[in-house]
């Protein structure tokens, strides 16, 4: 194992989990979102895994600090010329002290391509942004509901982009888990999400059901990417592949997180928002914002 995960790579990680909550008034969906779906466009069309892979995680870095400042966008704010200096100080911002060198070194360069592919993707990739997740659920007990609820499509890329972070810690191979994460919800297409409560009650049909409902979405896709896929999804119902333990790290830390961001939000304060934040920051007319946040008591 060339590293592993420890509590100084969580505020990065936590970072990155935002992708799920950050939005823009031309584009639909989250990023999150829209990556998986980009990724699947990719998938579909024939790109090679192991360059979707490196495109998605590497622009999915470089968006944890600039958000839907993609490649994209700033070709088309005219910015050419300084993307890929943009991308790559956003990206190693992020990147240093959580990735290894080894797979920075093997996404760096994808940035130069961003993360938009051409073609439609598969029906599934759509209905996993369009179906919602449970919640937290126990048997025997209420739904816990946490609004607004993540999205099957966002969970998928959480995963994946952990999973693929985590790679090296396991000596994994990151394009393996890449489809492993990207795929390992495909039954959710087709089976809206009752958590453990609903797997519970469904009992010894739980198998079949989501057996019936991953084929569903398999038949979207032609080999050999469907053999591919097979491949990536067998070892993670354990965890004795490398791959497989490189995969249960992204599924745990972003089932984890996704409920840590909803229970954190009442522990924010103002004096964290104006003091170590800067909400109102340096600037040629700050000391007047003081003084009228100073008469108004907010400061």
């Amino acid at each position: 194992m060339s590293g592993r995960l420890s509590p100084d790579k969580l505020p990065p990680l936590r970072e990155l989990g935002d992708l799920k909550r950050i939005f823009s008034a031309d584009r639909g969906g989250s990023i999150a979102e829209r990556l998986f779906v980009d990724g699947w466009r990719g998938l579909a069309a024939g790109v090679a895994p192991d360059e979707v892979m490196a495109r998605v995680c590497a622009a999915a870095i470089a968006a944890g600090r600039l958000g839907d400042l993609d490649r994209a966008k700033l070709v088309e704010l005219g910015l050419e010329d300084d993307a890929d200096a943009i991308l790559g100080r956003a990206f190693d911002e992020i990147g240093e002290g959580l990735l290894e060198p080894s797979l920075a070194q093997r996404l760096h360069p994808a940035l130069a391509k961003g993360a938009r592919f051409d073609g439609e993707p598969p029906e599934f990739a759509l209905t996993l942004a369009r179906q919602p997740r449970a919640g937290v659920t126990c048997p025997g007990k209420p739904r816990i509901m946490l609004t607004p609820a993540e999205n099957h499509a966002e969970h998928c890329m959480l995963v994946t982009l952990y999973g693929v972070i985590a790679a090296p810690w396991q000596d994994a191979d990151p394009t393996e888990v890449f489809l492993a994460g990207m795929s390992h919800h495909f039954h959710s297409a087709m089976m809206p999400d009752s958590g453990f409560s609903g797997e519970i009650l469904l009992g010894d049909k739980l198998d079949a059901a989501i057996g019936n409902a991953r084929e569903a979405a398999m038949r979207e896709l032609d080999e050999p990417l469907l053999g591919a896929i097979r491949a990536a999804l067998e070892p993670i119902a354990s965890d004795e592949t490398p791959e497989a333990r490189a995969f249960h790290v992204g599924d745990v830390l972003d089932r984890v997180f996704e409920i840590e961001q909803h229970l954190t939000r009442a522990a924010v304060t103002m004096d964290l928002v104006l003091g170590e934040y800067g909400l109102v920051h340096d600037g040629p007319v700050k000391a007047y914002h003081d003084t009228v946040l100073a008469e108004a008591g907010l400061g």
